[in-house]
């Protein structure tokens, strides 16, 4: 399929906003789908690239695009497909960038979802390979026809996997995750934990291959095979679009996404009735039963790319253990929730492939909060409100780094202030510390140095005074002036934490 042919595809209602007969002849390798600024290492030559555009802001506008569509040039990218849901139109610092760099550029109307532009390319490619002439492919005919039929008839990915290499003896081979989860593997292939299988991704040594299909950074596939020359490079490559198929068809299955999405959005509302919350449930199958605990997770980001609810998914997908529900939050789309339930009460942690999914998009903090069990349905709603706590205390805790907080972990005066809304935090810190809260001040600067001092040292005067180099007189005198100022009494436990939560919220 060429560029030019998706101008022609019905029901896209592309506009071409540049791109000579020279650029929409070109042929189209696959689709990525991003809103990284520069996706440069996430891209395969041959691409076309679909994009929401919400990495561009009028302020630095030029700055973003000239990185993005640079990148784009430098990763041998077809064409860039730019939505224009988020700001109403392509920029034109955009169009000039384009133009320079000689990448043919589509704008794509709101109505028009990524996904089926998706699935116009890779029905086309899929067509593509039964017209080719039998000398094409490096893969036997017989063998094709077995995968496709596999593929049609919902086959696991270990089988498809297997059957497509047994020309080749079956070699060693993975299907792995951007963060390290295996898909598939062939029977002669040892387990690999994650943080071993991202490292065998980027060895040069061996042979891998993206697997091409709409996607984030989070959850992309990749055919691995760690011998080199085990199977000719046409061979894989063909393997590769097959695997491509099947990772489409499950895409394709919405039944249980729609479920999913239905118990999610049940969980919002505190006044829905306990036979309702179960009747969802038990439709989502395993997760009939409890106890479960619900995950919340965003990217930090204003808006949802997808990046959230696909970061989630891949995170639970490590527990093999784990059944879920996943969804978007229908109050604020930058969030994602799963309803999670551990089977045979299996420990439940986030720990190890949270740093794994930051290594996707190391520039975006990943953050997540996790409720306490809960045994009722009814409890699903006050669980969500423990999670999303829980997440405001890993944002405030780590803003630049992401974490994962669990409510367990809110077991200080530190940590539980860190979950209140930062508005909040500001109002209670201004009203308590009084004209202190101006610390511009340098009278005031000193006060509150020497509050936050006598508070840690539980309020000796002896060794505030040394730790801080003065005599205990002026101690003394300083936090006689701390009082009046706030008309607290350090010598009342009550007003010591009001004070000492008033300095942890500043």
């Amino acid at each position: 399929m060429r560029v030019g042919d998706l101008l022609r595809t019905e029901g896209l209602d592309l506009t071409l906003l540049w791109g000579g007969e020279n650029l929409l002849s070109r042929v189209i390798g696959g689709v990525t789908a991003t809103d990284l600024e520069d996706p440069a290492r996430f891209l395969q030559p041959g691409e076309i690239v679909l994009s929401g555009l919400v990495w561009w802001n009028e302020a630095d506008g030029r700055t973003r695009t000239e990185r993005f569509v640079s990148a784009l040039s430098r990763a041998g990218a077809t064409a860039l497909l730019a939505g224009e849901e988020t700001h109403g139109t392509v920029p034109a610092d955009i169009v000039d960038s384009c133009r320079e760099h000689g990448i043919a550029l589509l704008a794509v109307p709101a109505r028009t979802n990524f996904r089926v532009i998706t699935e116009v390319v890779y029905r086309h490619q899929w067509g593509d390979l039964s017209r080719r002439p039998a000398d094409h492919f490096a893969l036997p005919e017989h063998v094709r026809g077995d995968l496709g039929r596999l593929v049609d008839h919902g086959a696991d990915a270990d089988e498809l996997l297997g059957r497509a290499l047994a020309p080749f003896d079956t070699p060693p081979a993975y299907v792995l995750t951007s963060t390290g989860r295996t898909i598939a593997r062939t029977a002669s292939s040892p387990g690999l934990p994650a943080a071993r299988a991202v490292a065998s991704l980027r060895s040069p040594a061996g042979a891998t291959l993206r697997v091409q299909a709409e996607t984030t950074p989070y959850d992309v596939w990749y055919l691995h095979v760690p011998q080199a020359g085990a199977a000719p490079p046409r061979a894989l490559h063909e393997i590769a679009e097959i695997i491509a198929q099947y990772r489409h068809h499950e895409l394709g299955r919405a039944a249980r996404r729609r479920t999913d999405q239905d118990l999610i959005a049940l969980l919002g509302q505190g006044d829905t009735d306990a036979s309702a919350l179960a009747n969802a449930l038990a439709s989502c199958g395993p997760l009939a039963e409890g106890p479960w605990r619900v995950v919340v997770t965003t990217t930090g980001e204003r808006r949802s790319d997808g990046g959230a609810e696909a970061a989630l998914t891949e995170a639970l997908q490590h527990h093999p253990a784990t059944y879920f529900a996943a969804g978007t939050a229908p109050d604020t789309e930058a969030e994602a929730v799963a309803v999670v339930r551990t089977a045979d009460e299996a420990p439940f942690s986030l720990d190890e492939p949270w740093p794994l999914l930051h290594n996707c998009r190391p520039d975006t903090p990943l953050y997540a909060g996790v409720s306490a069990l809960t045994t009722e349905p009814t409890g699903l709603h006050a669980a969500l409100t423990q999670a999303r706590y829980a997440l405001a205390a890993a944002r405030h805790t780590s803003p630049a780094a992401g974490r994962v907080t669990t409510v367990e972990e809110l077991a200080t005066l530190e940590s539980l202030l860190a979950g209140i809304p930062a508005d909040v935090r500001t109002i209670f810190s201004a009203r308590t510390l009084g004209p202190l809260a101006d610390s511009d001040t340098a009278s005031h600067h000193t006060l509150l140095e020497t509050l936050e001092v006598f508070l840690a040292h539980n309020c000796s005067w002896a060794r505030t005074a040394e730790a801080l180099h003065l005599h205990v007189n002026t101690v003394h005198y300083r936090i006689d002036r701390v009082q009046v100022l706030t008309g607290r009494d350090l010598s009342r436990l009550d007003h010591k934490l009001d004070l000492r939560a008033a300095l942890l919220c500043r």
